[in-house]
């Protein structure tokens, strides 16, 4: 663009939400649009003025995300700048830009230029999400809790106020049972104590794909104890397990919590780990539960059927990449010389061998 067509931009007041954000949306489209245009807005930017490339990298590295998740995001938005540069209105938006008194002509031209030059910028060849593989992961982006840590935020909300008691509950039925964010929020009262086999088992009945199960509470039940306190000061005897409050937490509301809810409650509760406030999201109870439960012994198939995974390899995922101690190899050879000699030989310094090495020297 040029500095006459820059200016005429700048001095848009233009609402990038109103603009990017259409009535009839999906859920998933709706948060990564509304996602996007908050970028846009936070950073000074005209909806017209898309860098995607910025934008991709925003979302690798500030927000973590994976390239499969960024190129859903970026589809998501080429999707909508394709429908807005179809529509009339946009075109007589941009015409109502440019200056009243010009050519006609050159309207025209302006109004071509730049619904070329974003038709250019959302390309997909003019946008790489760069692919790359990862054994390990930072705990700040796929986070699983120890033991202690989940007690630890299990502990945050108390129960002494009923929010508390229903949080408390919320929280440790996560940690218990690997739930999804939906699946706990679709919970009826009759589906907390079914059985499988004659274990006690809590039933899903609106997993993701439309995937219905059982999954055992086994000697994790207590977390029942939490859910039947946070119902009997409720006073709910049917219909949805979990509620929201109304304006000063006094009043229940009747309808069903939200997703949005559940992340909100998980993020006003941050606990501190490597002496570092970390907030814990929904989704890293369930990776969590999945790796007490293989640390514990459990089998990978059975992880697998509670998560309800069709594939071992996304549970192996769950779990995540074995600590160092974990990993650390057995001593499956011996040094080919005595390790004391080696020392006295080359008058090295006993701090500077390995862990290993010493390791060797003691049980030699």
């Amino acid at each position: 663009m040029n500095d006459v067509q820059i200016a005429l931009l700048e001095n848009q007041q233009t609402d990038n939400h109103a603009v990017l954000l259409p009535a009839d949306i999906t859920k998933d489209h709706k948060y990564r649009l509304k996602l996007y245009a908050d970028y846009l807005t936070a950073n000074g930017q005209h909806w017209l003025e898309p860098d995607l490339n910025t934008y991709s990298a925003f979302l690798k590295d500030v927000r973590g995300l994976s390239p499969a998740t960024i190129k859903a995001h970026l589809s998501t938005i080429r999707s909508r700048y394709r429908t807005l540069l179809r529509e009339t209105d946009t075109r007589n938006h941009l015409y109502a830009l440019t200056p009243s008194d010009a050519a006609a002509s050159d309207r025209k031209a302006f109004v071509d230029e730049i619904t070329e030059r974003v038709r250019n910028a959302i390309d997909p060849d003019a946008v790489k999400v760069d692919t790359f593989t990862e054994q390990d992961r930072p705990d700040s982006l796929h986070l699983r809790l120890t033991a202690g840590q989940a007690n630890m935020l299990m502990k945050q909300p108390g129960i002494s106020t009923l929010r508390g008691l229903r949080d408390t509950a919320i929280i440790s039925l996560l940690l218990c049972t690997g739930l999804r964010e939906a699946e706990l929020c679709a919970l009826d009262v009759s589906d907390l104590r079914q059985h499988l086999d004659g274990e006690l088992a809590l039933y899903v009945r609106s997993g993701k794909g439309r995937k219905k199960r059982l999954i055992p509470y086994g000697d994790l039940d207590w977390v029942l104890a939490f859910v039947d306190a946070w119902l009997s000061q409720a006073g709910i005897t049917e219909g949805a397990v979990f509620r929201g409050f109304y304006k000063g937490n006094q009043r229940l509301r009747d309808n069903r919590i939200s997703v949005r809810t559940v992340e909100y409650i998980l993020a006003s509760y941050p606990i501190t780990i490597s002496g570092e406030r970390v907030h814990v999201r929904p989704h890293d109870c369930r990776r969590t539960y999945a790796r007490r439960l293989y640390d514990a012994g459990v089998d990978l198939n059975r992880i697998r059927q509670n998560l309800a995974h069709s594939s071992i390899d996304t549970t192996l995922l769950y779990v995540g990449a074995l600590d160092g101690k974990e990993r650390r190899p057995p001593a499956i050879y011996k040094p080919p010389h005595n390790l004391t000699d080696l020392l006295s030989i080359y008058a090295l310094d006993w701090f500077s061998v390995t862990l290993c090495e010493r390791r060797a020297i003691e049980n030699a």
